[in-house]
């Protein structure tokens, strides 16, 4: 496959939808690890990919710079509301960090699989020279991926014992 201007639609349609989908992050995390207060290992890791996804959507945005093309706003806000409307959604549970931390797992592999979607393209659709800005937003989300994996066990077990002992498990 080689670089059409379908293909470029393509990409950058793909960009752009990446842009929202983090910007969706930001509006599904920040609330969360606002309101954590029994789990700080997952508040820290929350913070720390929150600082991750920042420096994604900088670099999505200087992506779709050297292509002489922008982010959509209509995209990112609408994504960033839904993502508000989770986070407040699972806030008004009583189990909120279980249900956090499985969407935070969905959500992940979400992004996991649309940035291998991206550097599909970039690879065979001529623009190799932009598969390592995507790889670096994708091994990042591979990370906080597999913590979320490594830890829903622990999460668990903690929301469970704290029920068991009538306190405030919820976060």
């Amino acid at each position: 496959m080689a670089e059409t201007s379908e293909t470029r639609a393509i990409f950058v349609t793909g960009l752009k939808n990446a842009h929202a989908m983090e910007k969706q992050a930001l509006s599904i995390m920040k609330p969360q690890v606002s309101r954590i207060e029994n789990y700080p290992e997952v508040a820290a890791r929350l913070e720390w990919h929150i600082r991750e996804t920042e420096g994604q959507v900088a670099r999505l945005e200087d992506v779709l710079e050297s292509l002489a093309e922008g982010h959509s706003s209509l995209k990112d806000m609408a994504l960033s509301l839904t993502g508000s409307m989770a986070a407040i959604g699972h806030a008004v549970t009583g189990d909120e960090i279980i249900k956090n931390s499985l969407a935070n797992f969905a959500f992940e592999n979400f992004e996991i699989a649309a940035y291998k979607s991206l550097i599909t393209i970039a690879e065979h659709g001529g623009f190799p020279g932009l598969v390592p800005v995507l790889r670096h937003n994708l091994d990042e989300e591979i990370a906080m991926a597999r913590w979320l994996d490594d830890n829903l066990e622990s999460v668990t077990m903690k929301f469970a014992s704290l029920k068991e002992a009538g306190l405030s498990a919820k976060v």
